[in-house]
């Protein structure tokens, strides 16, 4: 567990909750109501996987990256939502979504799932090419959580913390009961689904300037204080390299966009660093407390692998 100064503390503290609580919407109290099971349990992997904040953006941004590749879905995220105008408000909600998802009470869980497929259900229309869509379409919904599932998990695994084949395919499976709510019943359950999964959707998959225009704007917005700022990029180049060496080719991404030497060390510093501070204020410990689980619980329990992420 990392210990820190507390006047340092107090700045990262204040810096998650600005982070995932969005100023023009209810604030969101993950400690109560005493005793209120999430979605996921405590000793799940993904408990583990969210907890840490910088895995968290970076896999984010590579999920995002996958779901912009895949044109229905790139045209409904730039047409139908805020990002383009807002991304520093639409990364907060997007943000404490997920984190509902995995250490919120059930109930208001699922309010907000259910408030969420509402929206889905008005979001409709043609790509540029003609080709309808709309946001409740179930190989959509799949390819999302399939994105979105991927994402978390690898920026973790490969940043963080290397996790077993099974521990990846019990974060999966996790997630499943989830994914059915918001509509993905097709979601994947295990790596292998997911693998399965990338390989049919890679024919639909095209370069859009889109995909580096939503770059450019995800390495600008004010994450990290101003002194920070430079290890956005470098997160940004760290999701990059995360998605499939193939859809890179595909996205027109090269190597240029990814890693310089020397960054995947810092980055895998920096994550590692965040997988063992423990913040008060988060969604992680504060649900812990719900649970009666001491602020600590995930912070002296760790995955079964040992080995090191950065090798």
């Amino acid at each position: 567990m990392l210990l820190l100064p507390p006047p340092v503390r107090q700045r990262v503290e204040a810096l998650a909750a600005h982070l995932l609580q969005p100023s023009d919407g209810p604030q969101v109290d993950f400690s109560a109501p005493a005793g209120e099971p999430a979605l996921v349990a405590p000793d799940s992997i993904s408990w583990q996987v969210f907890k840490n904040p910088a895995t968290l953006f970076i896999g984010g941004v590579a999920a995002v990256i996958l779901e912009l590749a895949e044109p229905r879905v790139r045209t409904g995220v730039w047409e139908h939502t805020s990002f383009r105008q807002q991304p520093m408000a639409r990364l907060q909600r997007t943000g404490l979504a997920a984190m509902l998802t995995v250490y919120g009470p059930r109930a208001q869980t699922e309010t907000m799932i259910a408030h969420v497929v509402r929206l889905h259900g008005a979001v409709q229309g043609l790509t540029p090419d003609g080709v309808p869509y709309r946001a409740t379409d179930t190989d959509l919904l799949d390819w999302v959580q399939a994105t979105a599932s991927f994402g978390f998990l690898n920026a973790y695994h490969v940043y963080a913390h290397a996790l077993t084949a099974d521990e990846r395919d019990r974060f999966y499976a996790e997630g499943a009961g989830a994914a059915r709510r918001y509509g993905a019943v097709g979601a994947p359950v295990c790596e292998a689904d997911q693998q399965a999964q990338f390989a049919a959707m890679r024919p639909r998959l095209e370069a859009s300037p889109i995909v580096h225009e939503f770059l450019t704007i995800i390495a600008g917005v004010p994450v990290l204080p101003r002194p920070l700022r430079s290890l956005q990029s470098v997160m940004v180049r760290a999701a990059i390299d995360l998605v499939p060496a193939q859809i890179r080719d595909t996205l027109q991404l090269g190597s240029r966009d990814g890693l310089k030497p020397g960054q995947r060390w810092l980055v895998a510093q920096m994550a590692r660093a965040a997988d063992r501070l423990p913040l008060r204020s988060g969604p992680a410990v504060q649900a812990c407390r719900r649970l009666g689980l001491p602020d600590d619980y995930l912070y002296r329990r760790q995955p079964e692998s040992r080995a090191d992420p950065a090798a």
